[in-house]
């Protein structure tokens, strides 16, 4: 049920962390420019010599948002989850008790959990028995400890949460927290989520399922959504955190919007652990809800930013989604030719840079899709950015146990307009 006027949901805030910049311009602009963020791991980093290439996001100082002690104890998803959310909340220029009640604020901040804090932990009691155990594995390994930790830094004191819904669960948090500001339960809610999951028995799980590109001398040449030539996606770690206001509270306190999230839609293929249903009939009916709950028609969408993960299955059941749903495919592209695949971040992440795309009237091509996969035709963004009058927009997520959401991101409601 799309929201009353005031309940309308804006995002005024963003926050990213991830391999190719940590900044909404800078992300953006190199998405744009096809700088990528995938390189071989260094020798001193834990893959080295496990994967052939990753999306590695630079050294960051953990300190800048805890104290010194907990910043040596903390896993680093919840450190990049914490820079995210700062980010965001001082791109809002928004205060905790200043511009909103502690009570009516939320986060909804998601990711797979501190999977590098449980495997030296299960290492170190191997070899050393239960004195290897840390007493804070737990704070750094639970999946909802981003969004504690958030909350403890900020004083946020509403409804909290953490989505497992995989690769999803970025756009998932964005959905929920829509709709807690849609019922009235929260006038803010910071949604997103965060990954560091750059890990070896992580990344030999998925290399021994074959979802991993590999073979590929160029490591920038690795990731190629919707490509002939892919053979699966590149592991990558960040994090996207959104500030989402009602209208009338963004209004109240004069702040600008990037854009709107107009409608959103989650369905469930149930057909398989980690591949999805290859006519793609539970992405397509996902992509329909969005667009139902926002009340559109599928011409009205001028932009798609895909999942696209360079997958052989994926790409093209996400391919069939699309033509299922729009009689004539819009203008589609997927980012992770130079992100990479940051799982549950991504969906964060991808809706940012579809809110940016509306407002610069510019959309990010797919790259290293030198050859487009005749299975996968669609309408491509390819080569070059495309300028394109987008009004609406649509971001979708899929996840490994056929989680699907799609997200719609239109111009703000608002005379106060982000300019970028």
């Amino acid at each position: 049920m799309s929201a009353a006027p005031g309940r309308r949901a804006v995002i005024t805030g963003i926050g990213l962390v991830t391999p190719v910049g940590a900044s909404p311009d800078g992300v953006f602009d190199a998405l744009c420019s096809g700088r990528s963020g995938l390189r071989r791991p260094p020798e001193d980093h834990p893959l080295a010599g496990v994967l052939e290439v990753a999306g590695i996001v630079p050294e960051v100082d953990a300190t800048k948002v805890l104290p010194a002690v907990e910043a040596r104890t903390v896993d680093r998803y919840v450190v990049l989850a914490l820079l995210a959310a700062q980010s965001a909340m001082t791109d809002a220029g928004l205060e905790v008790g200043r511009d909103v009640d502690p009570y009516r604020i939320g986060v909804i901040v998601s990711g797979v959990g501190g999977l590098a804090t449980l495997e030296t932990n299960a290492l170190a009691r191997a070899r050393r028995g239960r004195l290897g155990v840390s007493p804070h594995m737990l704070g750094g390994m639970l999946p909802g400890m981003g969004a504690a930790y958030i909350a403890i830094k900020y004083g946020i004191r509403g409804y909290s949460s953490s989505v497992a819904t995989a690769c999803a669960a970025g756009a998932q948090s964005i959905g929920d927290a829509v709709r807690l500001i849609r019922t009235g339960e929260a006038d803010v809610v910071l949604a997103g989520s965060s990954e560091a999951h750059l890990f070896p028995t992580l990344a030999d799980s998925f290399g021994n399922a074959w979802a991993l590109a590999r073979g590929w001398e160029d490591p920038e040449a690795a990731s190629r959504p919707f490509d002939r030539k892919r053979n699966g996606f590149v592991l990558s770690e960040g994090a996207g955190v959104l500030v989402l206001e009602s209208q009338a509270h963004a209004d109240g306190r004069g702040a600008a919007g990037y854009a709107e999230v107009v409608g959103w839609g989650a369905t469930t293929d149930a057909h398989h652990p980690t591949t999805p249903r290859p006519d793609g009939s539970g992405a397509a009916e996902c992509m329909r809800r969005a667009l139902a709950d926002a009340a559109i028609a599928g011409s009205d969408v001028g932009y798609l930013n895909a999942h696209g993960t360079g997958t052989k299955l994926g790409d093209a059941a996400e391919a069939l989604a699309i033509r299922a749903v729009f009689d004539d495919s819009p203008p589609v592209s997927s980012t992770k030719g130079l992100t990479g695949h940051m799982l549950g971040a991504s969906g964060a992440v991808e809706a940012a840079v579809t809110a940016i795309s509306i407002i610069r009237g510019v959309a990010p091509p797919t790259h290293n899709l030198d050859d487009p996969d005749p299975a996968c035709d669609l309408d491509h963004i390819r080569d070059e950015p495309r300028k394109v009058e987008i009004d609406y927009a649509l971001s979708s997520s899929f996840g490994f146990g056929g989680f699907n959401v799609s997200l719609v991101i239109g111009r703000p409601g608002t005379a106060l307009r982000r300019s970028v």
